[in-house]
């Protein structure tokens, strides 16, 4: 975890990340799948993978996906700031020996009484390029020389 970065820090355009994943074994998938207790054998089954239902190789998990952008997030706000909202969508397929790039970019900016309101864009691409998971994001961030966000964190009406 990075040190606090207030909300005067940051302007429209700039990057978070990239964090790197991969590459992705049959082995990380079965340990995700354990914990999730997710058995589709899509996730851990070859030759069932390819044959029976005719994808390209064993998926990532969406959760872990997920998981990703929540941890670039998290990162990135600090202990002192706040990942408030994340959307996404799994758009395309990845799987075993791709290498993951989890990203974001501030789209925006809002000020409000007590904390900032930082806008993202956010995705997940392999090492091709191709995106797979584009989303966006709120992260409230504290103001420089105030206190951190408030935990447990209260939305703002409006936000």
């Amino acid at each position: 975890m990075r040190e606090r970065v207030n909300f005067e820090d940051v302007s429209v355009g700039d990057t978070v990340g990239p964090l790197g994943k991969g590459p992705f074994t049959t082995p990380h998938l079965m340990r995700w799948s354990a914990a999730m207790e997710n058995w589709h054998k899509i996730h851990y089954d070859q030759p069932f993978t390819t044959g029976h239902d005719k994808l390209p190789g064993l998926l990532i998990n969406g959760s872990l996906k997920q998981q990703f952008i929540a941890q670039l997030l998290k990162d990135w706000a600090g202990r002192d700031g706040w990942m408030w909202k994340v959307r996404f969508q799994f758009r395309a397929m990845n799987v075993v020996g791709e290498t993951l790039s989890v990203w974001a970019r501030v789209t925006d900016k809002r000020e409000m009484p007590d904390y900032g309101l930082v806008d993202l864009d956010v995705g997940i691409s392999n090492e091709k390029g191709v995106e797979s998971t584009p989303g966006s994001a709120v992260v409230a961030l504290p103001y420089r020389g105030r206190a951190p966000v408030p935990y447990p964190f209260v939305p703002p009406a409006a936000g």
